[in-house]
């Protein structure tokens, strides 16, 4: 699953752009408005060299690791915790085998679910991880990785703007149909190679020792707290600056203590 995800979005991607490049017309496209930023300029480090040192670049790498990247997904990573642990406990078994077991009417019911919801990618891998120890096929829960990220409302209006409607159902079919067929030819690989997934995920459970994944639990939740305190902070200042006037007296505060008098 993890190797084939990445493929299949890159062939899904590559896809649709052919398609829309065929198939789209000058009138169904619009113009957004966006000018790309300049590309930034190379600049030499105090040493002289054009390239910073191996310890620069591990820190800064780490440092966009947790603060740039881990701040934009926080909130939707435990959304998507969220979410798993609602499948979790009330999804009954019996009902997602029936339902996603696999086949084409898993698939077509995982676009049905996947693409209205507005789900990201990183809401999207607890929920695909909650679904398959309830029996869901690998495939159902592939269509769901695929096609609930690149279809949500969001992204729809957007691409309407930029696409026309023309141009956002070719991309919709597009997706869908690449989806499927990815879906189909994952569940095929997994009955070929007789690999069950509750029982790896099962397995896979055990490789790591308890306080292992404790201690992970810990940093993950010291390093959202943080972001979350950081969110507030900014919420306080950009506060703070809107409440600020210059020294101009408060004109409501200076009719009610003083009114104006009549004149002649």
């Amino acid at each position: 699953m993890t190797v084939v995800r990445p493929i299949a979005a890159f062939v899904s991607g590559i896809t649709v752009g052919l398609v829309e490049n065929l198939f789209s017309s000058p009138g169904d496209q619009k113009s957004s408005g966006f000018v790309p930023e300049p590309a930034p300029i190379m600049t030499l480090s105090p040493s002289g060299s054009a390239f910073p040192s191996f310890g620069n670049k591990l820190y800064s790498g780490m440092r966009y690791a947790l603060v740039n990247v881990w701040g934009e997904i926080v909130f939707w990573f435990f959304i998507g915790l969220l979410l798993a642990g609602i499948i979790t406990v009330y999804l009954p078994d019996s009902l997602s085998e029936m339902v996603l077991g696999g086949g084409l009417v898993s698939m077509l019911a995982m676009l049905l679910v996947g693409m209205p919801v507005y789900i990201c990618a990183t809401a999207s891998t607890p929920v695909a991880a909650a679904l398959l120890p309830k029996g869901a096929s690998p495939g159902a829960v592939l269509v769901f990785l695929l096609a609930g990220p690149a279809t949500n409302m969001t992204s729809l209006s957007v691409l309407i703007q930029l696409l026309g409607k023309m141009g956002t159902i070719r991309y919709l079919a597009g997706i869908a149909v690449v989806s499927v067929l990815f879906g189909l030819g994952v569940d095929v690989l997994y009955d070929y190679l007789a690999v069950e997934p509750r029982a790896v995920i099962a397995e896979v459970r055990e490789i790591l020792p308890y306080w292992a994944k404790l201690g992970a639990t810990v940093v993950v939740l010291l390093l959202s707290l943080g972001h979350g305190y950081l969110w507030l902070m900014s919420k306080r200042q950009k506060k703070d600056q809107a409440s600020v006037v210059s020294g101009f007296p408060d004109l409501k505060n200076s009719l009610v203590q003083k009114p104006l008098k009549k004149t002649r």
